[in-house]
């Protein structure tokens, strides 16, 4: 290759390309004095898969099925390892949004990275979250998609994982229960394939970082993707008076009673394996369905609402209480099985992607927070993420799944359609017994009762 092409090719991979089309790059490109036409019919091809690997980095990592049926031990793997890479985050309000960038690169030491749970290596990310900067209560909350939020050392809340159950959907694992070793460390973190290291819980680092303690309130922890404030563990008794108590807050989540559905569900007793062992019971906790609640806290001496990190399920939030950021949305797996029981999902809106499949007559839970496509599903949820559908589209979408549910409903028979939409387990009345305060408040944080 002449030395002019070497320049004009340096010059070429300059460019951001991630912001362009490989039709706008080469028309920008031809616009260029002395560029041959020669080099763009041979450098399109390599831009074409440029554009391909990364659509396909983009996507969510795979969904993994189990036949596991009961929770093990949480090992953690020692946080012993200081980044090569420096953190870098900031965070301004411009206008009525909050601006998030970081490089996504904790400030704390981490574990081991890959290590026998997880073979994935942290490397440098380009995140960048948009969220109002003046919140807004939702008139219904919505099931979490993706990332519930992103700490203040840019790091991202990630709660769920793409390991399901092996047989009816819906039933995914819930990751901090140590059914599946995903390789955790001790700031209940690990990586994706991708290389991003995000928070699957109490991030212990961070939380060192910040300095929370029992004696008072908790610092802000980081923002949730709707703009609210995200707070750990510690807040007053009285929510609405700075003078009273440092208490930890409980959520109101507790463990079912009884055993499992079986059959083609799992089996076994409700231990905290499954993100659906787990059910709301309002008024039992603390803190609201979402993990919240109205407060005054230092940052906010006039209130606001704020979510709180807590020691037991769900630890990080699962629902929002605001409209979340399409920056957060769009981000991992969309999973399944909401654990709200005794709440018909019809309450709930659903996010982008999603279909409300409680509706009379509908085939049971299988998008709350997602999951593999429930039976007469028309596009899976990842491929309605991938098409980048408009309203209208998803408005299209969502008449056309009406008319094939309807379908369905005169097709099959009754006993068809209840194995369809699935036999709803036991209600039941238990909370995971809570763990006594500590000097060292950030050590064994979640680690949910075994019976």
């Amino acid at each position: 290759m002449g030395e002019n092409h070497r320049l004009k090719l340096n010059h070429l991979l300059s460019i951001p390309v991630k912001h362009y089309t490989p039709y706008q790059i080469s028309i920008s490109l031809s616009r260029r004095r002395n560029m041959k036409p020669r080099l763009l019919l041979t450098l399109m091809p390599f831009l074409s898969i440029g554009f391909v690997v990364i659509l396909i980095a983009q996507q969510p990592p795979p969904m993994r099925l189990h036949r596991v049926t009961q929770r093990g031990e949480l090992i953690r793997v020692p946080a012993n390892v200081a980044n090569s890479f420096e953190n870098r985050v900031t965070i301004e309000v411009q206008g009525e949004q909050r601006v998030i960038r970081s490089n996504g690169i904790p400030n704390h030491n981490t574990g081991t990275f890959p290590n026998s749970g997880n073979p994935n290596r942290i490397s440098e990310q380009d995140h960048q979250y948009k969220i109002p900067a003046n919140p807004k209560i939702a008139d219904e909350p919505t099931p979490l998609q993706g990332e519930f939020g992103v700490a203040v050392n840019g790091v991202p809340f990630d709660p769920g994982a793409g390991e399901f159950y092996d047989g009816e959907p819906g039933w995914q694992y819930e990751p901090l229960s140590g059914a599946i070793a995903l390789g955790i460390d001790v700031s209940h973190a690990h990586v994706q394939p991708n290389g991003k290291y995000h928070y699957h819980g109490l991030p212990t680092g961070l939380l060192d970082s910040i300095e929370l303690t029992s004696s008072k309130h908790s610092p802000l922890v980081g923002w949730a993707a709707d703009g609210f404030p995200i707070y750990a563990v510690y807040g007053y008794e009285d929510p609405l008076d700075p003078k009273s108590e440092i208490q930890p807050l409980k959520s109101s989540y507790q463990l079912k009673k009884g055993q499992r559905p079986g059959g083609n569900a799992p089996t076994g007793r409700y231990d905290g394996t499954f993100v659906r062992d787990y059910e709301y019971v309002a008024g039992s906790g603390d803190l609201d369905a979402c993990n919240g609640r109205t407060t005054i806290t230092p940052e906010f001496p006039d209130g606001t609402y704020a979510y709180f990190l807590t020691e037991q399920w769900p630890v990080i939030p699962r629902i929002w209480k605001g409209n979340p950021s399409q920056d957060f949305l769009h981000r991992g797996v969309v999973r399944g099985g909401n654990p709200i029981a005794g709440r018909p999902q019809t309450q709930m809106r659903q996010g982008r992607g999603n279909q409300n499949t409680n509706r009379p007559g509908g085939f049971g839970q299988r998008n709350g927070f997602g999951g593999p496509p429930r039976p007469g599903q028309i596009l899976p949820d990842f491929l309605k993420r991938a098409l980048n559908l408009t309203e209208e589209q998803e408005d299209r979408l969502d008449k056309l799944q009406a008319t094939v549910d309807g379908e369905l409903e005169k097709i099959l028979s009754t006993d068809q359609l209840k194995q369809l939409r699935g036999m709803g387990p036991p209600e039941g009345n238990r909370f995971p017994q809570r763990q006594s305060p500590r000097a060292n408040p950030l050590q064994n944080r979640f680690n949910p009762p075994q019976r």
